[in-house]
């Protein structure tokens, strides 16, 4: 019985040796149109088919010239040839999305995507690329790059007041990646329950929960954190901009966070865009031995790179490093090396500049054209700002985004538990591409005028 070849090394065909050019011609035939090969794709030379099936050359240039005039194939001269569109099967009709497609966006926490900085990544990978060693292109470091980790000590130290060496520094993929490990790591060394903010981003809980963390809330007011409710032995905050409010942890409470003795896991998701008042420092520097730093370039940069890192207390380095190992998913190399570049390079710096001033620029042309019974709030710092709304309109908000063909986010699911807060929007004045703002901010203003 002849023996049923179901692929070549290039090329993956139902097709049964010494069948003849008959038999190779249906097999190349089925093969489109079941879809394996599919509409415009280069198929196989003749050259390279006719050596993985050990058949002559001139009988799989017969068969592509046949099935070029039957339809199947296009031959062109000086081009490879393509499966054509006729006789292939149509491919599957596309899955739909959980939720409709929106013209505009005010989702929080997403930065403008326009303004990557494509021409001075590409430098960076240029230049690193011409002098990196063969090793960056093998199994990284679990910690991250040695690199990118002193790179981090200098930058943190002089930009956000963080006291870090490079020993202490975990590179992570995102911010998600890195509270999945933490919660791992105080898993190990017993602490079992974790406290956020209270309201706060429910995914990042999510997370903490699924790495075995018993997940409360503390809650937040006009001085951020309430301290003196926190009873848990880890807490999450966001003292610089706290996300959603945007309010900034008053220096008090920062001091009595600091002595606490709580771990504290510190993300500081947006320190690099503050417009209206001084810099605010690291919590870190407080009490390096007991607050977890946590940086990231997802809003300075680009949240597809994944790129996150961790400044750890000493006691902590080992135990982070175990469940790191455990989990897995670090970021490649070569991304860590170009941001490395960019920022000992001063390229860094001036690209964060370029997008303080145009975040600022579209806080100010939105707060301009507010409503006046609408006070923003969280203003000074960050992507994104609140507007309170009283809960029977923020009930209102998902319809009258879908008609507008807004995406945005309600502040009422953000809450840990039940509470006598109006409603609101948490509004991501950076997510939109910088030529679309001004249209977007119109649609934004004319759905406000709908509801309010």
């Amino acid at each position: 019985m002849a023996e049923s070849w179901s692929s070549s090394v290039d090329a993956h065909l139902d097709w049964t040796p010494g069948s003849g050019r008959a038999g190779l011609a249906a097999a190349v035939r089925a093969a489109i149109r079941d879809g394996r090969w599919q509409p415009g794709a280069v198929v196989p030379s003749t050259r390279a088919l006719a050596h993985d099936l050990d058949v002559a050359r001139g009988t799989v240039t017969r068969v592509y010239a046949d099935l070029a005039a039957e339809g199947y194939l296009r031959t062109a001269q000086g081009a490879p040839t393509r499966v054509a569109t006729a006789g292939a099967s149509p491919l599957p009709a596309p899955v739909p999305a959980t939720e409709p497609a929106y013209r505009w966006t005010f989702r929080p926490g997403r930065p403008d995507p326009s303004l990557f900085p494509r021409d001075l990544w590409l430098a960076a990978t240029r230049r690193v690329l011409s002098h990196a060693p063969n090793q960056v292109f093998d199994y990284g470091e679990v910690r991250g790059s040695n690199v990118l980790r002193a790179t981090l000590s200098a930058y943190l130290g002089r930009a956000r007041g963080v006291l870090a060496d490079p020993a202490r520094i975990i590179v992570c993929s995102g911010f998600n990646h890195a509270i999945g490990v933490l919660g791992r790591a105080l898993r190990e060394v017993g602490i079992t329950e974790t406290a956020f903010e209270d309201p706060s981003i429910g995914r990042f809980r999510t997370v903490a929960s699924a790495a075995g963390q018993r997940v409360v809330g503390v809650p937040v007011d006009a001085s951020g954190l309430v301290v003196s409710e926190l009873d848990s032995p880890a807490v999450v905050v966001t003292p610089a901009h706290q996300f959603p409010l945007g309010v900034t942890m008053a220096p008090a409470r920062r001091t009595a966070l600091a002595g606490s003795g709580a771990v504290v896991i510190e993300d500081d998701y947006d320190g690099e865009f503050r417009y209206d008042r001084q810099q605010v420092g690291a919590l870190q520097a407080l009490a390096p031995e007991r607050v977890i730093y946590a940086g990231t370039a997802s809003k300075s940069l680009a949240p597809s790179l994944r790129l996150a890192w961790l400044v750890l207390p000493r006691s902590l380095v080992d135990p982070v490093l175990a469940a790191l190992t455990a989990v897995g998913a670090q970021p490649p190399l070569l991304p860590q090396l170009v941001l490395a570049d960019l920022i000992s390079s001063g390229a860094y710096d001036r690209h964060v500049r370029r997008c303080r001033l145009e975040y600022r620029d579209r806080r100010d042309r939105l707060v301009a054209a507010l409503p006046s019974h609408l006070t923003p709030e969280g203003i000074s710092a960050g992507l994104h700002l609140v507007l309170r709304l009283p809960s029977s309109v923020e009930a209102g908000l998902p319809a009258a985004a879908r008609r507008h063909s807004i995406a945005l986010e309600r502040l009422s699911p953000m809450w840990m538990r039940a509470v006598e807060e109006p409603g609101g929007i948490v509004v991501g004045y950076g997510a939109a591409a910088k030529n679309a703002f001004t249209g977007a901010l119109r649609a934004f203003l004319s759905m406000l005028g709908e509801l309010t």
